[in-house]
Formats: structure tokens, C-alpha cells, sequence
């Protein structure tokens, strides 16, 4: 089923049936879900693009709503409102995950906005991104020919750039399984508490075994052109007991590969600093 119609020069679809979404975006559809971005850039232009192709809304596409276990995998579609993540019944592990649900937007903004949008908006201060990054996802792509899975990082490749194919569909963001008790959490600074673009965010993820810290996951997000873990803060951290003073391991020399900007909201020197201090409070944050 399909419900379409025009409206001037604007061709608008929200098929019921994915094989119908995908053929539309196999010709060319630009896709619409929860709008939050979508729309607010499109103020005093039309909605669809110069070659007028039809804006493909999804949100009539029950099967790519929800969270559900996949073979040992948690399975979020890439419809699921910030609500219904932030109120999900998780395991510790998706701490991280569920905090920066809270800080999208406003209550409206979470009850409309997408998991998939924030992913393939791909702003730097994108909230979700340095939590996914932290819990190891991997994003599920479907066209008319298939379907493939990326890595998150290999899927957000710079400032609203991603890998997603003009005829693909971002279905769902995948979450591996921990092997032993995970852990994790995200902090984030703005100029002010709520409704706030980040300055500085990070996220973290550990996995303890018997005490230990098994494996570790630390992102970073809005201090370089894309959210980056941070390897040599992660190499630090594996073999640590969970309750040794983790904050003390940040060093800045970890930080290398980000690239700071300066912009209306902060400079480049002080998201450095900050940056620090934001990896230190997370880490006092996942110490028992």
C-alpha cells in the first residue's frame, strides 16, 4: 500500500510496504522520517530537490520501528523515536546509549526524532553517535538488491557525509553482546544544561570481568569532524581493576587524533581542555 500525492511541483510517498520504499529510492527518493532535520533547513524552499524527485516518507514502515534481540545482537530499528529508547527496558551496558537519548532536544524533539536521522545526518555533535561508537554498532543498510552491514564508524564518514548508497535505506543499528558485565555511560557540555548543541561529548563502555576491565570502548564526539574513539585511552584502561582511579589515565597526548574547531559556541583550545575533564568525570562516573 501507498499513500502519495502531489501538491504543486511536491511529489510526497509514505508507502506501508518496504519492497515499494525501496523501489522509490532505487529512483531516486530523498528520505524523510522524523523531520526534526529535514525541515528546519527547508524553511522558505521547496521540499523536494532541484530535480524534483519525491521526498520518501517512512514512518509508515512498522518493521523498521522498535528494539528486539537478533541472534545475540540488539537489534534497533532505525525508526525508533529517542523516546522509546530512553523509556526501553536495558541491560547496564546501554547506559550510555539511553543518557544520550535524554539529551536530544526537547521531550517533543525525542518523541519525533530517529535513531536512523540522527545517525545519517551525520552532524559532529550528533548525541547518538559517540554512544553507538562506544557500544561497538554496526548499521544495517537495505536496498532493492540486498542488504549489507557497516561498521558505524565506517558508516559516518565526515560532516553530514555517510556512506549510505542513493539507493539504500538505513534499516536498523545493530549492538553486539558484552562477554562479560558491561558497563557504561555519556556525559555531555553545552553552554547551559538542556537544549543544548554539544561543546563536548563522550561516551564509555566497559567490559569487567572478574574485576577487570576486559575490553573498553571510549568516544568522543564534537571536537573533530566526525565523533573518534580514542585507542590509546582504550589501551590504557584494558587490565586496570574497575575500581582503581581510572580518571588519573587520561592524558592529553590520547587526544591526538581530534581536531578541535573553533566556532560561536566554543574555541578550539577550550574543547581541548574540556575534553579532558569531560573524559575524566566519565570515567569517575563507571567506577563503583
Amino acid at each position: 500500500m501507498l499513500e502519495a500525492r502531489e501538491a504543486g511541483d511536491v511529489r510526497y510517498a509514505r508507502p506501508r510496504d518496504l519492497a515499494e520504499a525501496l523501489r522509490l529510492r532505487q529512483q531516486g527518493a530523498r528520505i524523510i522520517a522524523g523531520g526534526t532535520d529535514f525541515y528546519p533547513v527547508r524553511v522558505g524552499w521547496p521540499l523536494h530537490d532541484s530535480d524534483g524527485s519525491c521526498v520518501l516518507d517512512l514512518t509508515a514502515l512498522a518493521g523498521l520501528k522498535g528494539i528486539s534481540d537478533h541472534s545475540g545482537f540488539l537489534r534497533i530499528g532505525a525508526l525508533t523515536s529517542w523516546t522509546a529508547i530512553a523509556e526501553a527496558a536495558l541491560p547496564a551496558q546501554f547506559n550510555c546509549l539511553q543518557q544520550a537519548a535524554r539529551e536530544v532536544g526537547g521531550r517533543q524533539i525525542q518523541n519525533r526524532a530517529t535513531i536512523g536521522g540522527n545517525l545519517c545526518n551525520a552532524s559532529p555533535a550528533a548525541d547518538g553517535v559517540p554512544a553507538l561508537l562506544a557500544l561497538g554498532a554496526e548499521v544495517e543498510l537495505l536496498s532493492a538488491g540486498g542488504s549489507r552491514r557497516l561498521k558505524l564508524a565506517e558508516f559516518v564518514l565526515g560532516p553530514r557525509q555517510t556512506a549510505l548508497r542513493a539507493d539504500e535505506i538505513l534499516a536498523a543499528i545493530l549492538v553486539p553482546p558484552a562477554s562479560g558485565e558491561a558497563v557504561s555511560a555519556f556525559l555531555k557540555l553545552g553552554a547551559r544544561k538542556y537544549l543544548v548543541i554539544s561543546i563536548v561529548m563522550a561516551a564509555g563502555w566497559l567490559d569487567i570481568v572478574d574485576g577487570r576491565i576486559a575490553a573498553a570502548r571510549i568516544a568522543i564526539g564534537a571536537c573533530s569532524p566526525v565523533a573518534r574513539r580514542l585507542p590509546l585511552l582504550e589501551a590504557a584502561l584494558r587490565g586496570q581493576r574497575v575500581d582503581a582511579d581510572l580518571a588519573a589515565l587520561v592524558r592529553a597526548e590520547q587526544l591526538g587524533e581530534l581536531a578541535p574547531i573553533d566556532d560561536v559556541r566554543a574555541s578550539a583550545e577550550y574543547r581541548g581542555e574540556a575534553a579532558l575533564i569531560v573524559l575524566r568525570r566519565l570515567l569517575a562516573e563507571l567506577t563503583p
